[in-house]
């Protein structure tokens, strides 16, 4: 879906952004969350989907709701500061919703560092954030570099090996330049992040080499296989492809999220399918923000110079633009704007319809 031809096939259909946060919101306040925080998971889901991060928001609602209707999460208290210094700062999440803990920490995070230079905060009892990138961005627009890490239930396999022993682990950094310059990093430590191969499971379209492996840690194709036996490649794909590289970055946010805030890691997490009263999550996340004035003056000048730089670099024979980080998000949110709404399959609004029938709330307005 990335440009207004999308919109003129008969699969597809566009909501506007307003019609999708009502709809988000009725259904997660129906299933037994505060209306305080069904806003803020509300307010993620839709950033996703705006974005074009599809895998993480609309197709993420059922998830996040069957958590709240069973009683995994918590739905009467909130997250507290067990421990802080001047740019520090522990979170107990209390096992709240993931955003909810999320909004919490980064803006603390942002605080810090307009006081001390520098917020780095951490949290235990949390549960999945969506997209990393609604953290990180929170900080940039108030003028800090932000940053956003998170543990996963376990999905990623060694490039040696053919368990799942770590998450997708995301990582986000978002800075501003000049005259609307961005950077906007946000992604999977593994080849792709697991919704995409949900989508595409449910759309029954085939992905390449490299986003998974089978029971037996070769590379597939096989989207059931890769979902339910066995699990996605580490960035890079296999061993020789720089799989380790991946693995290791998937390793490093471990050690910011799981072990320096003292929550599950590795394969203690849970699955996010194993619902049960008795599974909390229990995951770790860290959020840090930097005021880049308390560095080399001219951080924002010389960031759109770097920009430039790629930007005016010579491209390879047969393209044309060459991207940064954040670009493809930015040109899909012209794409909405231009369509009055966001783009989704016809899959994606029955899903969204299987949804609203399960907490019968009212359906999904589409334009």
């Amino acid at each position: 879906m990335s440009s207004s031809s999308d919109a003129d096939t008969d699969t597809t259909v566009i909501v506007p952004v307003e019609n999708l946060r009502a709809f988000t919101e009725r259904v997660i306040v129906k299933a037994g969350a505060k209306p305080a925080h069904a806003e803020a998971l509300a307010e993620l889901i839709v950033a996703a989907d705006h974005r074009g991060h599809f895998s993480h928001g609309l197709n993420r609602l059922d998830y996040y709701v069957d958590d709240i209707a069973r009683g995994v999460n918590a739905v009467d208290k909130e997250p507290e500061i067990t421990k802080q210094g001047p740019s520090t700062a522990l979170v107990n999440g209390n096992n709240c919703i993931g955003p909810v803990v999320g909004k919490m920490c980064i803006d603390l995070a942002i605080e810090k560092a307009k006081s001390s230079g520098v917020g780095w905060v951490c949290a235990s009892g949390s549960n999945h954030f969506g997209i990393a990138g609604w953290y990180s961005i929170r900080a940039m627009q108030q003028g800090l570099i932000g940053m956003a890490f998170c543990n996963t239930s376990p999905n990623m396999v060694h490039p040696r090996g053919k368990e799942r022993v770590l998450g997708t682990n995301p990582i986000s950094v978002a800075a501003k330049g000049e005259q609307g310059d961005e950077f906007v990093l946000d992604m999977a430590t593994t080849a792709v992040a697991q919704g995409k191969v949900e989508i595409k499971d449910r759309l029954g379209q085939q992905i390449p080499v490299g986003w998974g492996m089978d029971a037996n840690g070769k590379l597939s194709t096989d989207t059931k296989e890769i979902l339910y036996s066995g699990g996605l490649c580490p960035l890079g794909g296999a061993e020789e492809t720089s799989g380790y590289k991946g693995f290791g970055l998937g390793m490093m946010v471990e050690l910011f999220c799981g072990i320096l805030s003292g929550s599950n890691f590795g394969t203690g997490v849970r699955k996010w399918t194993n619902t049960g009263f008795e599974s909390e999550a229990n995951l770790g996340q860290c959020f840090v923000a930097i005021d880049p004035s308390a560095f080399a003056p001219g951080f924002e000048g010389r960031l759109s110079e770097l920009v430039k730089m790629v930007k005016t670099s010579e491209p390879a024979e047969g393209q044309t633009d060459l991207l940064v980080a954040g670009d493809p998000e930015r040109a899909h949110i012209e794409l909405c704007e231009r369509l009055g709404g966001i783009p989704y399959h016809r899959k994606q609004i029955d899903f969204a319809d299987f949804v609203a029938d399960k907490y019968s709330v009212d359906r999904l307005v589409t334009s």
